[in-house]
């Protein structure tokens, strides 16, 4: 059986799919109470499984009658990439982020499955065990920026 968290994404993410502008506004009581779950659930997905670098936007507006816009932003191959090597990635980046990242690619067609799955096992901490754990992370993100470099320059 899905985690509740898992079934509020896919439930937030067919409402973006099927709007026009890929942006929805929703208000997070009215969501709470829609899958009897307290509001704080629905903060926690949206700051976990809706942000940029899932490739979305949220504006929010607290207090009586607040709401929450969620943007889906177009991703390619070609528009993002010094975006993606230089912002997202920087000079460090976490096995969580690396990750969100790679869940994105996957969902906007830069990436195929297997392509994923090897660029995750590549960037684990299984992988980068022997690194001194201070360093992983800035090992982690000069092996993916040059994965990157070849699978979304092709």
């Amino acid at each position: 059986m899905a985690k509740l968290s898992d079934i509020i994404e896919g439930f937030i993410k067919e409402m973006i799919e099927d709007a026009e502008d890929n942006m929805i506004e929703i208000q997070r009581n009215l969501l709470a109470h829609q899958f009897d779950c307290a509001p704080s659930q629905i903060n926690y997905v949206l700051t976990t499984r809706f942000n940029n670098d899932r490739g979305y936007i949220i504006e929010s507006r607290r207090g009586g009658g607040g709401y929450v816009k969620i943007y889906k932003i177009p991703i390619s191959k070609n528009n993002h990439i010094e975006n993606i090597l230089n912002k997202s990635i920087g000079e460090s980046i976490t096995k969580s982020k690396a990750y969100d990242l790679l869940d994105t690619f996957y969902e906007n067609g830069m990436i195929n499955e297997r392509e994923q799955n090897i660029i995750k096992r590549a960037l684990s901490d299984r992988a980068l065990a022997k690194i001194y754990y201070d360093d992983r992370n800035k090992l982690r993100a000069d092996i993916f920026k040059e994965i990157l470099l070849v699978l979304l320059n092709e």
